[in-house]
């Protein structure tokens, strides 16, 4: 199988990691016909569509989780199998797949590897893999400034979520479920709307308890501001996912839903402010093959 190198050098260990992965994958036998480090993200998808056009049937991808999801829709369409190497901040997708964050790790996983399918969500015209959300998570990416996230690693998350919340203003949203399996509900007060489709996001962070990438589900969450009680409740068990099970938080499991809010809000997509309310959600299941370790949780 022809396989292409892509690494994306401004994600946090990006250009670091390039000369590291290419003499990796080379030693361990990849016929590596493309080696590509892209400085500009905005060329990503079009340089990992130039190696597929020129043979490439194995994309071994370098960047983070907003990497993987610039170019996700363009590799099920032609049949291209992935290779992840984390070299992100939160690399999260990798974290759900169970794979290491060691760079010449990741590069045996792609070496020795078995393939996994996993699902893709649905935004409008473009797919994710984490999560999509309005409300704080869009405050904690206007906080994530690249500097801090190079300073502080994944713990930037946290500093720049309590920035978030000291400037946050409640807002109002309505969910839509088209194929009848839950009723429709307008929900006021709301702090975060979040719409899942992997298991983690944030830098560790659980979507749900029951979130999982490949069950063909989406897991929908709407946390009220609530009481002062109830807001500190949330924040204790936010990275657990456990906070799903708060009798004031909305949960459903389901495969499509169209969300609105008043007044329209941006969406943080797999950390990136890439669309805007209204906004419908679906789920393509088993849409991405992606090479796993042997005892990946991915089936």
């Amino acid at each position: 199988m022809q396989a292409a190198l892509v690494v994306n050098a401004a994600s946090r260990s990006g250009h670091e990691a390039f000369e590291t992965a290419e003499k990796r994958l080379r030693e361990r036998g990849l016929d590596l016909t493309h080696a590509r480090e892209v400085t500009d993200p905005e060329h990503l998808a079009d340089v990992v569509r130039s190696v597929v056009d020129e043979g490439a049937r194995l994309v071994v991808l370098g960047g983070g989780d907003g990497t993987v999801s610039s170019v996700a829709a363009l590799l099920p369409e032609a049949g291209i199998t992935l290779g992840l190497l984390p070299t992100g901040t939160a690399n999260d997708l990798a974290r759900t797949l169970g794979l290491p964050t060691d760079l010449v790790a990741a590069c045996d996983v792609v070496a020795d590897g078995r393939p996994a399918r996993v699902d893709l969500g649905v935004v409008g015209d473009d797919v994710y893999l984490n999560l999509a959300s309005v409300g704080l998570a869009v405050e904690v990416t206007k906080s994530l400034s690249p500097r801090l996230k190079r300073r502080l690693g994944a713990a930037a998350y946290p500093v720049a979520a309590l920035r978030a919340y000291l400037r946050h203003r409640p807002f109002a949203a309505a969910l839509h479920f088209p194929d009848g399996d839950h009723p429709d509900v307008e929900l006021g007060d709301l702090l975060q709307v979040g719409v899942a489709n992997g298991r983690y996001y944030g830098g560790g962070a659980v979507a749900a308890p029951e979130a999982e990438i490949d069950e063909g589900l989406l897991d929908v969450y709407a946390i009220p501001r609530g009481t002062a009680g109830q807001r500190l409740g949330v924040a204790r068990h936010f990275v657990s996912g456990a906070f799903t099970r708060a009798d004031h938080v909305l949960h459903v499991r389901t495969r499509r839903v169209r969300l609105t809010t008043s007044p329209s809000l941006p969406a943080n997509v797999d950390g990136e402010l890439s669309a805007r309310t209204p906004l419908d959600f679906g789920v393509r299941p088993g849409a991405l093959r992606v090479l796993v370790p042997a005892d990946s949780p991915a089936p």
